[in-house]
């Protein structure tokens, strides 16, 4: 991988996170493939091109793209834009496409990093924070909403080889589409961060709040507070620093933080969501507009178990997890009496 030069990339899984990323690699020159399960996708970018719409960046970028079953080729850098849940199938089908020097990288939300490890080895396994803000729209149409953190690191080996050349090389395309974007060597950090951050959104997610709307309501706030640093406790008991990233301070939310910091923390979050034009998550999006199962089981279900393996406690995420399986499968409807359920596991 040449630092500084054009990156020849395969990105599976060409929704809004995939598809923001490898339209604008191709936009700047990179040499983009996409791959995606979903067949009229497929179709419409090769037919159309990928339109990015939206406040950041608008344009079509013409690239190739394929389903999993029409791919041939092999590729040095694979990244991986899945959601969470999809990560053990994605990577088995993608491992016939990696070189045997090549890597994986995770732009995902979550801890996947581990499940693409455990298939295609430790040392071809980089990790990336991604957190603009995107949404798949119909075929061939994805809307930018919001610009956020990117950041770029090696998930295993030593801490002092952890910003690595290929990672710096990753880095340094990646600015083509954020000038921003940054190698960490501390990417457990950033991800870890997200859970607890993310945590917070599943919990908008139960209503049909916007994220800035959900976040704002005071009387809920309590409870974000207390879902944050129940994860962060877990983070800690397996000797990770969480970093912070666009309005979210880890430090905020510990015990010992000072007082009203973790408010300041929410009212920048506030501040950070109102700037976007992606109003929901994508975990609310799956819950009303696109009716499927969500990542609630890869992204929280797994910090349950990482807790429990660590003896903390996570009754409010593994309570989260619960309500919105209720959502999922018809039991629940969602709207302020689902937070107020979760908030019902405090007392």
């Amino acid at each position: 991988m040449d630092p500084g030069g054009p990156v020849r990339s395969l990105v599976w899984g060409a929704g809004a996170i995939g598809g923001t990323l490898g339209a604008s690699l191709a936009r700047a020159g990179h040499d983009v493939t996409l791959v995606d399960t979903v067949a009229e996708h497929v179709a419409a970018v090769n037919r159309s091109g990928l339109t990015i719409s939206g406040p950041i960046a608008a344009f079509t970028a013409p690239l190739p793209a394929f389903t999993p079953d029409t791919l041939h080729g092999t590729w040095d850098t694979i990244i991986l834009a899945t959601k969470a849940h999809h990560t053990a199938t994605a990577v088995r089908a993608l491992l016939p496409h990696l070189t045997p020097a090549g890597c994986v990288v995770s732009a995902q939300n979550g801890l996947n990093e581990l499940a693409i490890a455990a298939v295609v080895g430790e040392a071809r396994t980089v990790g990336a924070f991604v957190n603009f803000g995107a949404d798949y729209l119909e075929p061939g149409a994805i809307l930018y909403g919001g610009r956020g953190t990117v950041m770029v690191g090696e998930a295993f080996g030593e801490p002092s080889q952890r910003v690595s050349p290929r990672a710096l090389a990753i880095r340094d395309a990646w600015r083509d589409f954020d000038d921003r974007a940054a190698a960490t060597p501390n990417i457990w950090g950033y991800l870890w961060a997200k859970e607890a951050y993310g945590a917070m959104l599943f919990a908008t997610a139960l209503t049909n709040e916007s994220i800035a709307d959900g976040l704002a309501r005071p009387e809920y706030r309590p409870l974000y507070i207390a879902l944050a640093r129940e994860i962060l406790a877990v983070t800690m008991a397996r000797g990770v620093h969480p970093e912070a990233f666009d309005g979210f301070d880890p430090a905020a939310y510990v015990p010992a933080a000072p007082a009203g910091a973790s408010e300041q923390s929410l009212d920048r979050l506030v501040a950070h969501n109102r700037k976007s034009a992606k109003t929901h998550s994508g975990i609310w999006r799956d819950l009303a507009v696109r009716k499927r199962p969500t990542e609630v089981d890869a992204q929280l279900g797994i910090v349950a178990a990482l807790g429990a393996e660590a003896g903390v406690p996570t009754p409010l995420t593994s309570a989260v997890v619960q309500l919105i399986h209720e959502i999922e499968r018809g039991q629940r409807p969602q709207g302020l009496e689902a937070l107020d359920a979760l908030a019902g596991v405090m007392t």
